[in-house]
């Protein structure tokens, strides 16, 4: 039986973790030191996030409804386009320890319902554009097993952030892990920056730089009621979001109102703060992601939980899934579990991701 706790002499790894998210900010990649004595460790040693180019911020925001046909030129190109940007950073950051690297991919197709989740990237070519092992696909495997493939980020906040009650991710959406009598789980919470950015995305910018235009807005009670009484809040755990159900079912609810942009980023500010509210109530929380910097919607949470809530240095606000997705490879490369079936409803725990070599 593979085992979180293996009992294996104190090791070392040099590792890549890269990682792009459902919010497009780009790609981050993170290398790492990870070490095991008895219990892990990791050193940041170079970060950096690679805008996309605006061709694949365009292809990338518009994957949903592509035919397989071109989900396949798709995937060939980023493999291509991911290889070049790894080949760039190993180079600046003049990196030639390097065990392995660890990827995410991108996710461009997520049904764990129906069976299926595709990420773009985790292709074998990988390893031969970059020359170097490459851990990917870390998704598959647990939607075979009948899973929901995501979140995987638990097994890092078990092994990594022990002393937080609750770990909460703000990126594209909200998701958190916690542990209830001695399991660790997991789920998504809401969508987060993928709504607000869309939305501020009409008024010319990226991103609500901390939050100031929502701040300067009015709150739409009835459209805050109806976000607040979707069906999904309902569902228990394990659960998770993806790109399709905020197209049928946010966007609609919130276009139906016809409201100026600032309404519309305080509105969904205060439903992203209430619904992350809604799960924590004790101890203390670590908050990461790029929605950590929102200081609009930090205090909004603040006003709905009396826990005690760490911001940590940007480096594990903006990398923390990327050192995560370098220590599933870790894992994986220890054959060990790196997917715990209490977090995504798989049927057992496993180890999963595939192994390419150059």
């Amino acid at each position: 039986m593979i085992s979180i706790f293996t009992d294996m002499m104190n090791s070392t790894y040099k590792i890549l973790g890269v990682m792009s998210g459902t919010s497009l900010d780009g790609v981050d990649l993170a290398y790492i030191n990870l070490s095991y004595d008895g219990k892990w460790h990791y050193k940041f040693l170079a970060c950096e996030t690679i805008a996309y180019s605006m061709d694949w911020l365009i292809k990338l925001k518009n994957l949903v409804g592509v035919s397989s046909l071109e989900l396949n030129q798709i995937d060939e190109d980023y493999t291509q386009y991911l290889g070049g940007i790894i080949n760039t950073f190993l180079k600046k950051h003049h990196i030639s320890e390097l065990d392995f690297i660890s990827s995410h991919g991108h996710t461009a197709l997520h049904q764990p319902e129906n069976g299926i989740t595709v990420q773009i990237g985790n292709k074998k070519e990988l390893a031969v554009l970059t020359n170097h092992d490459v851990i990917c696909d870390f998704r598959l495997q647990d939607v075979q097993f009948g899973g929901q493939g995501a979140p995987l980020v638990p097994i890092g906040d078990k092994l990594l952030f022990p002393e937080f009650n609750y770990c909460v991710n703000l990126g594209g959406f909200a998701n958190i892990s916690t542990e209830i009598a001695g399991k660790r789980i997991a789920y998504d919470i809401c969508p987060a920056n993928i709504v607000l950015n869309h939305y501020v995305a009409t008024l010319g910018l990226e991103y609500d730089d901390a939050g100031k235009i929502a701040a300067s807005g009015n709150c739409d009670t009835n459209l805050l009621e109806e976000l607040n009484n979707l069906e999904f809040y309902k569902k228990p755990y394990p659960k998770s979001l993806g790109l399709e159900w905020v197209e049928q079912y946010i966007f609609p609810c919130i276009d139906a109102f016809n409201l100026a942009t600032p309404d519309i980023l305080k509105t969904f500010s205060i439903h992203v703060a209430i619904q992350i509210g809604n799960q924590i109530n004790k101890g203390k929380t670590l908050i990461t992601g790029g929605g950590a910097y929102n200081v609009f919607v930090m205090e909004q949470i603040k006003e709905q939980t009396s826990t005690e809530i760490t911001i940590p240095d940007n480096s594990l606000i903006e990398y923390k899934e990327a050192l995560i997705f370098s220590l599933l490879g870790a894992l994986k490369f220890r054959n060990e579990v790196n997917c715990l079936a209490s977090v995504t409803g798989a049927k057992i725990d496993h180890s999963s991701g595939k192994m390419y070599h150059p």
